[in-house]
């Protein structure tokens, strides 16, 4: 059973997260975006990324290969930022519809990005319907399975047909309003929890 996450607060099993759009930028066809997440061993997230509203209004990436890629993020993209709870160092995961994927990782704010050697990312399943698209993915981390509790950022970014883009989030910072920044760690508002040992 998943709960509605009303605030940062370290709990093990599936929590639902509602994303909310950026207050200084239009906000698109979608009424609404949540994200499912869990992390159910230490070093494994897995996400499930929901959007209501007009789907047919969105202009989803085209399918393609699974396989790396950058700048996913300039088009309709689902996001992810993991940051283990101590230091500046996180992970960033960018999740297309289309198939496509990158994780980096950074040791602090937006300093010394790399692509992951160590990550291992998997797409378990894109659906669209009129009202409802899914992307449910699967992230694991090795690196970061000594964090007890991972600080985690969720985010979307929503590119209509009319060329507009909507940005996500599970909080916007407040002393940037007016450009989304999800590398910001006051974006990091999700505490998910290692599980306990039986």
């Amino acid at each position: 059973m998943s709960d509605i996450a009303t605030g940062p607060r370290p709990s093990p099993g599936k929590q639902e997260w509602v994303l909310i759009p950026h207050p200084a930028l239009p906000r698109g066809p979608l009424d609404s975006v949540t994200v499912t997440a869990d992390r159910p061993s230490r070093d494994l997230l897995t996400l499930r990324y929901r959007a209501i509203g007009a789907i047919d209004a969105v202009l989803w990436p085209a399918p393609a290969d699974p396989a790396f890629a950058d700048n996913l993020w300039q088009h309709s993209c689902f996001e992810a930022f993991i940051a283990p709870g101590e230091g500046d160092d996180y992970t960033e995961l960018n999740a297309s519809p289309s198939g496509r994927w990158a994780i980096y990782e950074f040791h602090g704010y937006r300093a010394g990005m790399r692509n992951s050697q160590t990550a291992h990312y998997e797409n378990e399943g894109w659906r669209m319907t009129p009202d409802t698209a899914e992307l449910t993915v699967s992230l694991t981390l090795p690196l970061l399975a000594d964090g007890a509790v991972w600080q985690v950022g969720l985010t979307a970014v929503i590119e209509a047909k009319d060329g507009s883009k909507s940005f996500w989030a599970l909080a916007h910072p407040t002393d940037t309003s007016e450009v989304p920044d999800f590398h910001n760690r006051d974006c990091f508002t999700a505490d998910l929890a290692a599980p306990t040992a039986a």
